[in-house]
């Protein structure tokens, strides 16, 4: 079995190069053959030590998928799941995610990837698993966990009254009532200790309660 053949299984989610390399133990200078490959449009690199399948090879993983490995542990959020959940109209251009680890950005030929630190354990919170295809899965924000991150990340936003609140969110991110009112007050509530912006946080609880 030649490798265009070989990888197929694995072309759903990113590739680490341990697996490529694994596939390619026959070649006594392996990575002379993933340039190769590479060059081929058959692997196309992520970052280093992590690739998909390249233009010529199907299928490819989505990129909510590709997301969450690039830069792990994350989950898809911000503009991002909240245009995917239809809170916002804009399309979203990138991926946006929040991470454990320190904020990072990565331009690939997958597109551009913005990860924003969180800490625990308000990070743990809100995360639902969201299936892309029979063979991928990938991690993203419930609605109300979304919103809640792009207020706290979002420099400058301190509410001071439920007027601000729903002028933001309904004029500057253009989310209708009627999408408010699905949001879970309940389990926003018990995010808020463990959460920064408490204040401003409890002030779009209260808004959103007056709805």
């Amino acid at each position: 079995m030649n490798f265009n053949q070989a990888i197929i299984p694995y072309a759903t989610k990113p590739i680490s190069y341990h697996l490529v390399r694994s596939l390619l133990k026959e070649y006594k200078r392996p990575n002379d053959k993933i340039n190769e490959l590479v060059k081929q449009g058959i692997l196309t690199p992520l970052k280093k030590g992590l690739y998909m399948t390249g233009p010529i090879v199907t299928p490819h993983p989505d990129p909510f998928l590709i997301a969450n490995h690039i830069w792990g542990p994350s989950y898809v959020s911000l503009d991002t799941a909240l245009s995917w959940h239809g809170f916002i109209p804009e399309k979203v251009f990138g991926i946006s995610s929040v991470t454990l680890k320190t904020s990072h950005t990565f331009s690939t030929p997958a597109g551009r990837f913005d990860y924003i630190h969180m800490r625990t354990p308000y990070y743990t919170f809100g995360i639902s698993q969201l299936q892309l295809g029979e063979d991928q899965f990938a991690m993203i924000a419930t609605p109300e966990k979304a919103l809640c991150d792009k207020i706290i990340t979002t420099s400058g936003i301190l509410f001071r009254s439920p007027k601000n609140v729903m002028e933001y969110l309904t004029e500057n991110l253009r989310i209708d009532e009627s999408m408010l009112r699905s949001l879970n007050i309940r389990k926003l509530k018990e995010w808020i200790p463990s959460a920064q912006k408490k204040k401003t946080l409890l002030m779009m609880i209260k808004a959103l309660q007056d709805l």
